[in-house]
């Protein structure tokens, strides 16, 4: 994983950059876009960690909580829509409305699946058997990461998504993916996985960046239902010369 993360993820930045060069888009989400790739190539060498938990789950932040929102916030979808010539960029609009990418975009699938996941990798036994296969441990990081990347994309909701979710909905899905995350958190610090160095400091940094990493997902969210509806009341509002005319 380490290996191919070195190619892909600057392969990924380079084209990021280029897509930017053929449209007028803003700096700040290419800037987010490499900081994403950036957090999550760390991440990827610090996952790798299976036997120190405290610096393995540093990885899975930067992989799972880090990069997914600087990704998200880089609007990749919009870019892609916007540089593409007009043929492929339908072909990519009419993929974006398929049956499978309509639900893996939906908050009430994103947000569970991505804490299943962690659940499936914790309190299954898996992350023992991650240990001694690394081609498992390289599967698990790329899961982390795009499964990451899908549920905050479904709540946050910056890139167009055919059918997408109200704002109420997509806010109570990231409530309870984060009551998901730190009842796992609580369950390791009280059950430390077994054959792990620093069991009880990874749970505790599982919990304490969740919660860092919820709060800022929310704070984007808020701020983003914010200036949508202050839009609307702004151009709802009448008009300087209308209300005279009135």
């Amino acid at each position: 994983m380490t290996g191919l993360a070195v190619l892909a993820l600057p392969a990924a930045g380079a084209l990021y950059v280029a897509a930017g060069w053929r449209t007028p888009w803003p700096l700040r989400r290419t800037a987010s876009w490499l900081a994403g790739l950036a957090a999550a190539g760390i991440g990827v060498v610090l996952s790798a960690a299976h036997g120190d938990l405290r610096t393995h789950m540093a990885g899975h932040l930067l992989l799972g909580m880090v990069a997914p929102p600087l990704l998200v916030l880089a609007a990749p979808v919009t870019l892609a829509l916007r540089a593409l010539p007009v043929g492929a960029a339908r072909r990519l609009a009419r993929l974006l409305r398929t049956p499978p990418l309509r639900w893996a975009t939906d908050p009430l699938v994103a947000v569970p699946a991505n804490a299943a996941g962690l659940w499936l990798l914790y309190g299954s036994g898996l992350h023992a058997a991650v240990v001694h296969r690394p081609a498992l441990g390289a599967l698990v990081a790329l899961h982390v990461l795009v499964s990451g990347y899908l549920a905050t994309a479904a709540v946050l909701a910056v890139d167009p998504a055919p059918h997408r979710r109200g704002v109420g909905v997509r806010a109570a899905a990231l409530a309870a993916g984060a009551a998901a995350h730190d009842v796992l958190a609580k369950w390791l610090y009280a059950a430390p996985l077994p054959g792990v160095a620093h069991a009880a400091e990874g749970a505790r940094l599982m919990w304490d960046g969740g919660t860092v990493g919820t709060l800022v997902v929310a704070a984007v969210l808020w701020r983003r239902w914010y200036t949508s509806r202050a839009a609307v009341r702004a151009g709802g509002a009448p008009t300087a010369p209308a209300v005279r005319a009135a």
